[in-house]
């Protein structure tokens, strides 16, 4: 298949890049002319200049294309302003996936995010993942990024109603290699590398191979069905943190931070550093919304995805294996 992908410089997109011509499909793919492309180094693929609101360069690099994968997205947990977030996510999703339609492709998948999935609730001191089934409200959005994407997943949701042959992807925490920038997930492997992490908070995440997220958006355009939502995670990697740590300490022989931080502390942290960088202009250590995020336990089930896209499975201690390898290797890792 020909295969437009936007956001190919990010960490789903470059992997979804290396696992679509792995499979005999050509990728076009929509890039920033500053982009940094180290992550699709040794892959063959045509480049289209241009971003999310340039509807010249969309309409070109989606000409004759059978499958379009709408990965971009703007993830920031802190900035001045806002607007250019929104605009990318939502003004762009629109565009994209509007166009994509208007060219003929005849399956469609955006990137949404488990930040748009209800979140577990306790019972009797439990939590139960939660699946597709769990529908969030605005209200549970608690910072701009997941707000913009849970309004993006909404024109998703709407214009596959209206007929475009749209599937929804919901990635949950992936890790592995080609983490060039890095993300959060990334960045918290890499502090933990280089001793940067004393302490940790309780949370939860659902970690996943980033590489079975990117084939899982090749099973969506092959068996998915349209206007339906899945979710890209790992049945067996909902991990605290703490559980996380102790893996990462099993695979390096570093030892894991013993010492939790209240969630008291960090928000109150959070606080003065993002009071700090309203004067500076530098983004926050820690965010206020990564710190709000972190009151939850973000378990997801992905039980609809292994049943109707067989979606992969690898074990999340492999997925941070690879992720520790692949940093070592590229020089992440400070000697």
């Amino acid at each position: 298949m020909k295969c437009f992908v936007t956001g190919a410089s990010g960490f789903i997109g470059a992997n979804l890049v290396h696992e679509l011509t792995a499979r005999g499909h050509s990728a076009q793919a929509l890039l920033r002319p500053e982009s940094d492309v180290r992550g699709l180094d040794g892959k063959k693929f045509e480049r289209v200049t241009g971003d999310l609101l340039d509807q010249k360069a969309l309409e070109r690099g989606l000409e004759n294309c059978d499958w379009c994968f709408h990965v971009a997205a703007s993830y920031q947990l802190w900035m001045h302003d806002y607007s250019p977030m929104y605009a990318a996510n939502v003004e762009g999703t629109r565009i994209v996936l509007e166009t994509a339609g208007n060219a003929g492709c005849s399956r469609i998948v955006y990137t949404s995010t488990v930040g748009c999935i209800g979140l577990p609730k306790e019972v009797d001191g439990k939590f139960t993942p939660t699946d597709e089934l769990n529908l969030a409200t605005e209200a549970q959005m608690t910072n701009h990024y997941k707000r913009s994407k849970f309004q993006a997943e909404q024109v998703a949701l709407e214009l596959a109603r209206k007929g475009l042959p749209i599937v929804i992807v919901n990635p949950s925490a992936p890790v592995g290699p080609r983490d060039v920038k890095p993300t959060p997930t990334g960045q918290l492997i890499l502090d933990f590398l280089n001793r940067k992490l004393p302490a940790y908070l309780d949370t939860g995440l659902n970690w996943v191979h980033v590489r079975d997220v990117a084939v899982g958006h090749i099973l969506a355009a092959e068996k998915g069905r349209f206007g339906e939502r899945y979710i890209l995670g790992n049945a067996d990697g909902n991990w605290t943190m703490q559980e996380m740590l102790k893996i990462l300490e099993e695979i390096t022989g570093l030892p894991a931070p013993r010492m939790r931080v209240p969630y008291w502390v960090a928000l109150a942290a959070a606080h003065v550093d993002e009071t700090i960088s309203s004067f500076t202009g530098k983004s926050p250590k820690a965010p206020l919304a990564g710190v709000r995020m972190a009151k939850y336990k973000m378990w997801f089930n992905p039980a609809k995805a292994i049943r109707e896209l067989g979606l992969p499975q690898t074990p999340p201690k492999q997925a941070l294996a690879d992720a520790v390898e692949w940093f070592r290797a590229n020089g992440y890792v400070k000697k």
